[in-house]
Formats: C-alpha cells, sequence, structure tokens
C-alpha cells in the first residue's frame, strides 16, 4: 500500500507537470501570433502612407507645374483652363479643387489646390478606410523694379545689310514686350547709340560738369582709369570732346546759311536722333527715337558701355533727381538709379554691335583752345594764315622784321589778314586817241597805274574750337599748307601732329575694363553680336555675364536675340 501510494503521488505530479507543458505551449503561440500580426499591421500602415504619399507628390508635381505654366505672362489661355488641362492630362481632373487668379499690369499669380482620398489595405484592419492627402501650390511672374540701358551701335556699317531696320524691328519688340508686362512706374530704359562717340543731351550735359570750350556738341573724353569703375563723377570736371572733323574735306563757312563739319565725331547737339535716351517709360517715345536712329562714324563699343553703366549707377542719382524737378524724367524714377543695394532692383546692359572697335579720334591738347593762327573775313568769304615772322621776306618788301601771312584765294604773302589793311594793285584803262567819222574809237591807249586798294570785310582770328566747327582737318592742311609746304610736312604739323587717336587694342582693353566693372557691381550684361566679325564677337563674349548671356546673329535672328533677353528678364519663381 505504502508503495502504492508513494506511486500515484508521482503520477499525479507527472500529469500536472504534463498539463502545465501543454498549457505554456497554448500561451507561447497566441503570443507568436500577436508579434506576427503586429508587425504585419504595422508595415502594412507604412505601405499604406507611402502609396498615400507617392499619391500626394504626383499629385504636387502635376500642381506646380499646373500653375507655374498658368502664371507665365506670356501664356495667352485663360489660366484656370490650363490648370485643368495639365489635370486632365494626368487623369486627376476629379481632385482639383480651387484655382484662384490675380493678375494685372505686370504681375500675374495663380494659386491651386487639390485634395485624394487612398484606400488603405492594412490600416482598414484598425478601422481607417481611407488617407485623404492634399497639396498647395502657388506660383508668381511679376517683373520688379527693372533698369535697363540698350547701348546701340549706329555707325556707319550699320548701313549694310539691312542691319539697322533690323535692329529697330528687333529693338522695339522687346520695348514692347517689358512696358506691357510691367506694371507701370518699375521698368526705366536708357538707350546709348553709339559711334564715334556718345552724345549727351543738353538736359543731362547741363547736370555733369562737363568742360566748356564749346556747345556744339556734348561728348566726353574718358581716361583709361574712367574705365575701371561704372560711375561718373558729376562734380569732377569732365573733358568735352572738340567738335571736328577728322575724315573729310569739306568747309561750312562759306555755305550759305554756313554749316558746322560734315562727318563731327560727335555729333552736333541738334541732332536729337544720336543723344542718349534717359530713363524713359513711355514705349511710344522709345519706339519713335529707335526709328530715327541711323548709321554713320567708326566704332566706340568701350565708350557705349561705359555710358550705359553709368546710367545704372547710383552716382547719378542727383543729377536724374534734377532732370525729374525740370519735369524730363519721369518722377517714378524719383531715387534711381538705386544703389546696387537694393536687392528688388535688376540692372541690365543689352550690348549689340556688328563690329568691333575702331579708331577713336580727338584733337590734342595745344590745339582744344586758345587762338589759332587762321583768319577769317566772313564778308568776303576768305581765309588768311599766320605763318610767323617774315625772316625769308616772302612778300618781297625788303622787310623781314613783319608778321607774314599766306592768303589761300590768291596764292599770295602778305603783312596783314585779308580784310585788315589795303593793298597795292595795278589797275589798267583805256583811253581813246582817235575817232573814226561816226564816233567810235579808233585807236586805243593802255593806261596802267598803281593804286592803293582798301580790302573789303573785316577779318577775325579764330580759337581753335569754332575753327575745327567748321572746318574740317582735311580741308585745313589742303588749302591752308599744302600750296606752300611739302605735302608730307604738312601732314605731319597740321594733321596726324594735331589729331591723336585710341585704336582698337587700346580700346578692347578699356571695353574688357568697363566690362568686369559692370559684373562686379552686380549689373546683368547681355551682349548681341550682329553679324560681327571674330574679334568683335571675342569682346562681346569676354564682356556677357556669361556665354549664355552672348548671342552670336544674323539677318532676323536678332529679333529672336532680343526676345530670348526680354524673357530672361521677365522673374517666374515659385512663391509657395
Amino acid at each position: 500500500m505504502g508503495h502504492q501510494s508513494e506511486y500515484r503521488r508521482w503520477a499525479n505530479a507527472a500529469e500536472r507537470v504534463r498539463q502545465f507543458r501543454q498549457a505554456e505551449e497554448g500561451t507561447m503561440t497566441y503570443f507568436a501570433i500577436f508579434i506576427f500580426l503586429t508587425i504585419i499591421t504595422v508595415g502594412g500602415i507604412g505601405v499604406d502612407i507611402m502609396l498615400a504619399e507617392m499619391r500626394r507628390t504626383q499629385l504636387q508635381d502635376t500642381l506646380d507645374r499646373a500653375v507655374l505654366a498658368a502664371s507665365s505672362l506670356d501664356q495667352s489661355l485663360d489660366p484656370e483652363s490650363v490648370v485643368q488641362d495639365y489635370f486632365n492630362k494626368t487623369d486627376l481632373t476629379e481632385h482639383l479643387q480651387d484655382v484662384v487668379v490675380e493678375e494685372g499690369l505686370g504681375y500675374r499669380t495663380v494659386r491651386a489646390n487639390a485634395d485624394t482620398a487612398v484606400a488603405t489595405q492594412f490600416m482598414r484592419l484598425s478601422g481607417i478606410d481611407t488617407l485623404n492627402m492634399s497639396a498647395v501650390s502657388a506660383a508668381e511672374e511679376r517683373i520688379g523694379g527693372v533698369e535697363i540701358s540698350m547701348v546701340l551701335d549706329v555707325s556707319g556699317s550699320m548701313n549694310s545689310n539691312s542691319r539697322l531696320p533690323n535692329l529697330k524691328i528687333a529693338a522695339k519688340d522687346f520695348v514692347d514686350t517689358l512696358t506691357n508686362t510691367t506694371e507701370d512706374g518699375k521698368l526705366s530704359i536708357s538707350i546709348v547709340p553709339y559711334a564715334t562717340q556718345v552724345a549727351a543731351p543738353e538736359i543731362l550735359a547741363e547736370q555733369l560738369n562737363i568742360s566748356q570750350e564749346h556747345t556744339y556738341s556734348n561728348c566726353v573724353n574718358f581716361s583709361s582709369e574712367d574705365f575701371d569703375a561704372t560711375s561718373i563723377d558729376h562734380t569732377s570736371t569732365l573733358q568735352r570732346t572738340t567738335h571736328f572733323d577728322p575724315w573729310n574735306s569739306n568747309d561750312g563757312r562759306d555755305d550759305d546759311p554756313v554749316n558746322l563739319v560734315s562727318f563731327p565725331v560727335c555729333p552736333e547737339a541738334s541732332d536729337s536722333s544720336r543723344e542718349i535716351v534717359v530713363l524713359k517709360k513711355d514705349p511710344t517715345e522709345l519706339k519713335s527715337f529707335i526709328d530715327s536712329m541711323w548709321g554713320g562714324g567708326n566704332t566706340s563699343i568701350d565708350i557705349g558701355m561705359k555710358w550705359g553703366t553709368a546710367l545704372l549707377d547710383e552716382s547719378l542719382q542727383a543729377p536724374i533727381e534734377n532732370l525729374i524737378d525740370d519735369g524730363h524724367v519721369d518722377s517714378d524714377f524719383s531715387g534711381r538709379p538705386y544703389a546696387y543695394t537694393e536687392n528688388e532692383t535688376l540692372k541690365v546692359i543689352v550690348l549689340m554691335t556688328d563690329g568691333q572697335n575702331t579708331n577713336q579720334f580727338f584733337i590734342r591738347d595745344g590745339f582744344r583752345s586758345g587762338d589759332s593762327n587762321i583768319w577769317w573775313n566772313e564778308q568776303e568769304e576768305e581765309y588768311s594764315v599766320y605763318i610767323g615772322q617774315d625772316h625769308g621776306d616772302e612778300d618781297n618788301d625788303g622787310n623781314t622784321e613783319e608778321p607774314m601771312f599766306y592768303w589761300p584765294h590768291n596764292d599770295s604773302w602778305q603783312d596783314h589778314a585779308y580784310g585788315e589793311g589795303s593793298y597795292e594793285d595795278t589797275e589798267t584803262s583805256y583811253e581813246c586817241r582817235s575817232y573814226r567819222w561816226n564816233g567810235s574809237c579808233r585807236r586805243y591807249r593802255k593806261i596802267t597805274k598803281t593804286v592803293t586798294v582798301s580790302e573789303p570785310g573785316t577779318a577775325e582770328l579764330l580759337n581753335y574750337q569754332d575753327l575745327w566747327a567748321y572746318t574740317s582737318m582735311r580741308y585745313n592742311v589742303n588749302k591752308h599748307y599744302k600750296p606752300w609746304m611739302n605735302d608730307t610736312e604738312a601732314n605731319n604739323d597740321w594733321l596726324y601732329g594735331i589729331r591723336g587717336y585710341h585704336g582698337g587694342s587700346t580700346k578692347n582693353i578699356r571695353t574688357q575694363a568697363i566690362c568686369d566693372a559692370a559684373k562686379e557691381a552686380g549689373i546683368i550684361v547681355f551682349t548681341i553680336g550682329f553679324e560681327a566679325p571674330t574679334s568683335g564677337q571675342t569682346v562681346l563674349k569676354n564682356c556677357a555675364s556669361s556665354d549664355s548671356h552672348y548671342f552670336d546673329v544674323d539677318g532676323l535672328e536678332i529679333q529672336d536675340a532680343f526676345a530670348a533677353i526680354a524673357a530672361s528678364i521677365r522673374q517666374l519663381r515659385l512663391i509657395q
């Protein structure tokens, strides 16, 4: 019995252990299933969220592209229809909600939102059947403050191959594009027509401290150092370019009425078609000026760029403010040219040429001012040339201590200017010695006598500025010196010795200097080579803000270049 009792106790204990083991195994199975389901659920939530985010990204991307296209000022279609079309083509039409368009002169803003509901695969197990996703986007194209200098080549070569007419079309389209899409008062355009020189209008010249040797024209001789900076110091003296013609052999003094020289390096002040246009906004006024441009003269890219940058530089704020006060510049432009630190204003130069830098002529200092050695008798329209003392007794009167004058009109030497004294002349007359029966003279006697003639008119000494303004350099040397001098000596003394020049190499260096200064200041420089030679293209490429800012065009392609530049100036940006 004792053994049986002991056996039963051990058997009961074993049974209880077996039952406990079975109970623990069941618990572990349920726990494992719970862990598994939890992992599946969490992973499923991630999958659901990932699928929903992919859908939202697709929606956002479509929305961004749609509002960008719709906000473009070039877009002629209804902005809301443009957005709708984007969603139609991506089969997302039902998800587009609101489209809001705000637009006016110079700006267009498009805002839109879209939403979608993504059915869940796993999250529905926890009671979430869908995930709602939304997208919001807005885009705006707006032209802020823009200051533009159009630096346009009007040299003689622009008369070839219809270049000037093609330029005019392109430049006027450029003006229309920007003025039609810019809020009034935000855009100022200056035009700098350049050839051998650049002429400032009288209203601007009066605001600058230009030397006063003459008032025939308003160009400035810049020094090499001036091209290292974008500014013009209106308080310092600027050297006025002498009004002269270095090329032709014409004289305007004997014209009726009197005319200035035909082809001066600086256009005369009365020719507004060759003068700078200062900060304008009226497209009609700007286009009318462009239509009036004509070609003539050499090419000075450096001087054109100098004036173009100066009109964007804050150093001219005071002169511009004075022009506003005088009614010559619109009051909307008060404070312009803005400082370079004014980040809301874009400063742009559009430089165009069909050529390369060529000679820029100037009068040397010793012949810029003061009395010349040329006298003019206005009544008789005759010149006299003072040579110096008559040491060689050129007039054969035995006096070598008197002044010596050359009279071109009769190729003679005299001791005074024609019109300032008298001279002896031989008069010839005839006296009848016998008559015929009918009263006619049968025989004459020639009578010769010397008389003193008072010279008509009055000779006045010309100063150098007046001499060059009406008498071309070549006329002066050909008529006043070559008749009695060796031609080579006459040219050396009275042409090359008076007329200096800056050649193409010097001007290329100056161009690069002012282009570098402009870009360093933050000015965006676009350049256009319009059927330009290789050397000219090189200068323009180096001047441009980047390779993409340079355009090499032929013929009507110049319109495409100006259109591309206008599009670049208009900044398109995503704002939300």
